[in-house]
């Protein structure tokens, strides 16, 4: 059975794209830690990272860090916090999420009604932040 992130890339559940290529996506969570926290997710289901091929790992990192630098520019956090820890969706994905110290990055606080227009707006400045238009293939 395909994951939620495989039905999101697939197109079957809404996701806010802020990246995509021919190997992975960045979208928003849909219950951020705080404005701006995005998730790098392969294209191909592969549950526990340590099991992702080398050279696709080094992509998921090399798109994790210009999509942290996008939300570096645009929320000026005191570093851009990343963690794997995979338990709650069965396929790897890297959290991106601003913070200015450690305890921001409690999952148990996560916003699971965040404003709809905010959500918009932040997908919208880190596209153009990255420089990604979806129009554009």
């Amino acid at each position: 059975m395909p994951s939620i992130f495989t039905k999101i890339i697939n197109g079957e559940l809404p996701g806010r794209f802020v990246y995509r290529d021919e190997l992975c996506v960045a979208f928003l969570t849909i219950a951020p830690l705080k404005p701006g926290h995005t998730l790098v997710v392969p294209i191909e289901e592969i549950d526990h990272w340590i099991d992702v091929p080398p050279e696709l790992s080094s992509h998921l990192f090399a798109v994790a860090q210009k999509v942290s630098q996008a939300i570096q520019q645009e929320f000026q956090p005191k570093k851009v916090g990343l963690m794997i820890a995979g338990l709650e969706v069965p396929h790897t994905h890297l959290h991106l999420v601003p913070i200015h110290a450690l305890h921001e990055l409690d999952f148990s606080k996560q916003d699971q009604n965040p404003d709809q227009a905010m959500m918009d707006d932040t997908m919208n400045r880190l596209r153009t932040a990255v420089g990604w238009n979806p129009e554009e293939k």
